[in-house]
């Protein structure tokens, strides 16, 4: 009987090694995220965005941000404004591909989530969020964007 009984443990035990085993491997790498069409307007400040940015232009970019907007860079502290905006994006730029994957637009609010690279068609090297606000002329503009890296 005790050899009985300790079979069974043995073979609980074995079975609970392998479902912890299981549960920490990795599973299978999470699948992008399928692009979306923008509408016009939207797509506009992504199109503008890469253009700047691919011309290393501070003011440029600046300027598609609202007056009191905000970046919000991995590993650095929020800016706020358009200076300050322009001064952080200074020496910034090189090829930039966006895509997005998701939008939403709500009366004078909206936002934009996506992923980025610096290769056309490549992989998203990062992803983004925009969250828009429409100006007093109609014109969408970036209230913040915050975007981080894919790898760890």
């Amino acid at each position: 009987m005790t050899r009985a009984i300790r079979f069974v443990a043995l073979a609980a035990v074995l079975a609970l090694v392998q479902a912890v085993a299981a549960a920490d491997a990795p599973g299978p790498a999470p699948t992008p995220q399928p692009s979306v069409q923008l509408p016009p307007e939207l797509a506009r400040v992504l199109t503008d965005y890469e253009a700047a940015w691919r011309a290393r232009d501070a003011t440029a970019l600046a300027r598609l941000f609202a007056e009191d907007g905000f970046v919000m860079s991995s590993n650095q502290l929020p800016v706020r404004g358009r200076a300050a905006i322009e001064k952080q994006y200074t020496r910034s730029g090189g090829p930039l591909f966006l895509r997005a994957f998701a939008y939403a637009t709500e009366g004078r609010t909206g936002y934009i989530l996506g992923g980025f690279t610096n290769r056309e068609g490549g992989a998203d090297i990062g992803k983004f969020t925009l969250t828009l606000s429409k100006g007093a002329d109609g014109r969408w503009l970036i209230f913040s964007d915050m975007d981080n890296g894919n790898r760890p």
